[in-house]
């Protein structure tokens, strides 16, 4: 087919309005270091029909759907600790967006750099931001046990861990080291200074001396026994019960005979174990007779536990053996052994932890817990998160214990008729309720 020129010019004319479009402008923050924009408008279309951004800086990504008329704020603190309980609204320091989640909890269960996505809206828009910042561990590790019974048998391999109990609250595996000259094979005391370190180089130290010994003495109690009688009067306020805890350690009870000489109510050991439970072998006659007696009865659970996992297994346990029975008294959680810590390979976080698990389970079957602490893990290990009741193992005449507890364990040397041999002694504060 043949064209004329003017045919020709003008068909490409044509083409050419065919095919062009208006471009939308792009557009730019100064805090963006990379800006896409996509936008469609006809020559008889009055604005952008649709418009999607992107912006990507060196330290957060926003994504919005609609394109703000400023530039996205969001600061958040640089450096948290770790488990530190921060909101979003807590942990932004400086925005001019509206957070839609102000109330979420920011992770701090890792320690090293991290990143949130906080979702926030403004003037209609929404969106989601990424905001980074890092968490340290800046709390030394805890010594539990400085070394109280600090011999060693002459002739074995010296192992600090063997006589010192350490913990740290994020690194289940704090190490122990010491300055000073040991030799085991050797009887005598050689002072030295121990040293205990956590994964982010936090350490505590402090002396000790080692006995290398031919025989390692037995532990001695030397506290004077205490009258059941004598307790009572001693500590005779109107709010308060007096009772005793036992367990096989304390045989065949004469519960008839305990009654009378004025205890109102017994705790008593249910069971014990970590990963496997065992029932204590004087729990049943006990439960039995107690109850026959007239007096208000309550269990413990003596547990090594280490994971959630075992201490909902023993919750369950429990509620089992009790067989929907109620109880006067809260379940009493009992985790104490914090002689050699270490050995369990567990952090004081994971402790508290397990400690959660527990309770939470016992309440999902209508029992409440009650912990049971002395008073130095009361202040350094348990963080009883949800303020739960507490049972205070305090060998004194007065605690200066300050914190909230509503049974006081005040002796472990105490007499009554009824037991032979010591028997813990009780004070229930009934104006303190569970």
């Amino acid at each position: 087919m043949k064209y004329t020129p003017v045919l020709l010019l003008c068909t490409l004319l044509l083409c050419g309005c065919a095919s062009r479009e208006v471009e939308a402008p792009a557009v730019t923050t100064q805090e963006s270091t990379v800006t896409t924009e996509a936008a469609t408008t006809t020559a008889a279309a009055t604005a952008a029909s649709t418009t999607a951004r992107t912006t990507t800086t060196a330290s957060e990504t926003t994504t919005t759907t609609e394109a703000p008329t400023e530039p996205v704020i969001l600061t958040g603190q640089e450096v948290l600790g770790v488990y530190q309980t921060i909101t979003q609204r807590d942990f932004i320091t400086d925005t001019n967006v509206t957070l839609t989640a102000p109330d979420t909890l920011i992770d701090t269960g890792t320690v090293g750099a991290c990143e949130v996505v906080i979702p926030w809206e403004r003037g209609g828009a929404s969106g989601e931001t990424a905001v980074q910042y890092r968490v340290q561990d800046t709390t030394a590790p805890v010594v539990l046990n400085a070394g109280v019974h600090p011999y060693v048998q002459a002739g074995t391999a010296f192992d600090l861990g063997s006589i010192v109990g350490v913990a740290d609250n994020y690194d289940p595996a704090p190490v122990l080291s010491y300055e000073g000259w040991v030799d085991p094979n050797t009887v005598g005391d050689y002072p030295i200074t121990a040293t205990v370190t956590d994964s982010s180089g936090n350490a505590t130290s402090w002396d000790l001396t080692v006995k290398i010994v031919n025989a390692v003495p037995k532990e001695q109690n030397n506290r004077p026994a205490v009258n059941f009688s004598d307790f009572m009067a001693a500590y005779n306020v109107p709010a308060a019960r007096f009772g005793i805890d036992v367990s096989k350690w304390q045989g065949d009870i004469d519960f008839n005979a305990v009654r009378d000489a004025g205890c109102s109510f017994v705790l008593m050991r249910i069971g014990y174990g970590g990963s496997e439970i065992s029932m204590d072998s004087w729990y049943q006659p006990n439960y039995q007779k107690a109850r026959e007696a007239g007096l208000d009865v309550g269990v413990y659970f003596y547990s090594t536990a280490t994971t959630e996992e075992q201490a909902r297994y023993q919750a369950d346990w429990i509620v089992g053996q009790l067989g929907g029975d109620t109880l006067p008294l809260p379940v009493a959680f009992d985790w104490e052994s914090f002689r050699r810590f270490q050995q369990y390979g567990i952090s004081l976080h994971q402790l508290n932890n397990v400690f959660e698990a527990f309770a939470d389970e016992m309440a999902a079957f209508g029992y409440s817990t009650i912990l049971y602490s002395s008073r130095d893990p009361l202040l350094n290990v348990w963080e009883n998160r949800a303020n739960r009741p507490v049972w205070l193992a305090h060998y004194t005449a007065q605690t200066n214990y300050a914190g909230s507890y509503c049974i006081w364990q005040q002796s472990n040397t105490g007499r009554i008729p009824g037991i032979a041999g010591d028997v813990d002694l009780n004070i229930w504060y009934t104006d303190r309720p569970f």
